[in-house]
């Protein structure tokens, strides 16, 4: 019997330091900060402030999470500035960068790189390998996770909605091959998360508005999150 590897866990839209504060301790793999477009939006000063306060708990020999960016077609000019900053651990492309481009964010910044795929939540349709090959193949030795989220017409994903979860083993089965890993974000929350792992065991997931309470952060949620998803 294959064993069930529990999937990463990723909290996004982080602001506070304070929030940092309570969760450190959790096992967390990757904390986003957003500087698209978006009520969770942060400068770079401010993310370099989240990243200091982890960077001090590293020294204190406490395991810390993975720093992630989110963009919305950044300019060269606007990841340069930013990262000159806050220096990030991964760049997540959220819109129609290509590979060149993904490829230069790699090579130019020695992160990695996560790129979404946005998933209509109006789509019922499963998709072919064939087609998912198509579209995303270009991108195979340019990142190193695919996050497959629910489309949003203004922000491209962030909007804490669900999409129709049969499409996800295609994906699964194409990122396998391509030795890139697979999350999953849009409408997660504590109450519909282990669903997902016991269904489909990603390689990780990702949540925002689904651990928040009047669009604020909320550390029992988060804490809930995180044990649902590490639940047997």
């Amino acid at each position: 019997m294959a064993v069930k590897t529990v999937p990463s866990v990723k909290i996004c839209g982080l602001q506070s330091v304070e929030v940092l504060k309570s969760i450190v301790h959790l096992p967390i793999a990757h904390i986003g900060f957003v500087f698209a477009p978006s009520k969770r939006q942060v400068t770079a000063e401010k993310a370099q402030e989240l990243i200091s306060y982890l960077k001090s708990e590293a020294m204190n020999g406490v395991p810390i999470p993975l720093t992630v960016g989110v963009f919305v077609n950044p300019s060269e000019e606007q990841l340069t500035q930013i990262l000159a900053v806050a220096p990030l651990d991964v760049v997540q492309l959220h819109s129609k960068e290509t590979p060149a481009f993904c490829r230069w964010v790699r090579e130019q910044f020695h992160v990695k790189v996560f790129k979404s795929v946005s998933i209509s939540k109006s789509d019922n349709r499963i998709p072919l390998l064939a087609d998912v090959s198509a579209q995303l193949d270009p991108y195979i030795g340019t990142v190193d996770a695919v996050l497959l989220d629910t489309f949003d017409p203004i922000y491209g994903g962030g909007s804490g909605t669900s999409f129709a979860w049969d499409c996800i083993p295609v994906y699964q089965e194409w990122a396998r091959k391509a030795q890139v890993q697979l999350l999953v974000a849009g409408g997660l929350q504590p109450d519909n998360v282990n669903e997902l792992v016991s269904a489909y065991q990603p390689d990780g997931v990702d949540v925002s508005s689904g651990v928040e309470t009047d669009g604020v952060k909320d550390i029992a949620k988060i804490t809930a999150f995180v044990e649902r998803v590490n639940r047997k």
